[in-house]
């Protein structure tokens, strides 16, 4: 049972080629097939966080499939919205962007602080919440003028910037608090023939 967190996560990655596939084939207005697939991945994301808890069954594996899952969604999403409304590429390149930087800091922290990374915070967890409400509005109404379009996702777009904001905060702190590195992961000293295998 505490692998089922984990198993949702996977479900809702396989989702995404599923979503795009469904987005595309579908010759309708208004893409049942995909709305229906992304409600459930949405589905999918609450549930795989409730067992989590209700279980105990947090993982260093789920931290990352969970959010690696809302990701990969969330960006199909945003890629498909925009085929049909052009105007919306530069959300799709800030969200990227930004996915880039928070896994350059991650890996960061990783190597030179030695620590997990941090769970996500309630400005992430907010900032997720948002953009599947604005994607699902996007996918539902699709004759929403453009004016009211560009207003939802620079709304979205603007949040996720503040939570990485907040990540960046937490990234900085975890690294002034990280130990200095020990002697042994300092360089060989020329000088001692020890040090250079000589």
């Amino acid at each position: 049972m505490k692998a089922l967190p984990n198993i949702l996560s996977v479900f809702r990655i396989c989702l995404v080629p599923a979503f795009i596939v469904a987005y595309i084939l579908d010759t309708g207005e208004m893409k049942v097939s995909a709305i229906i697939i992304y409600a459930i991945a949405c589905f999918s994301d609450f549930l795989d966080g409730y067992l989590a808890r209700r279980l105990r069954a947090q993982s260093k594996l789920g931290k990352l499939l969970d959010p690696l899952g809302d990701k990969l969604i969330t960006f199909a999403v945003l890629i498909c919205i925009t085929i049909s409304r052009p105007m919306l590429l530069w959300a799709v390149c800030v969200f990227f962007i930004k996915e880039i930087l928070m896994g350059i800091g991650g890996l960061v922290i990783h190597k030179k602080a030695k620590t997990e990374l941090p769970p996500a915070n309630i400005l992430g967890k907010i900032s997720t919440v948002l953009f599947f409400l604005v994607c699902a509005s996007l996918l539902i109404f699709v004759n929403l003028p453009d004016v009211i379009v560009m207003i939802m996702i620079s709304g979205a777009i603007g949040f996720t910037l503040i939570a990485l904001l907040g990540y960046v905060l937490t990234y900085a702190k975890i690294m002034r608090a990280a130990p200095p590195a020990s002697p042994r992961d300092a360089a060989p000293d020329s000088e001692n023939p020890q040090d250079t295998g000589l």
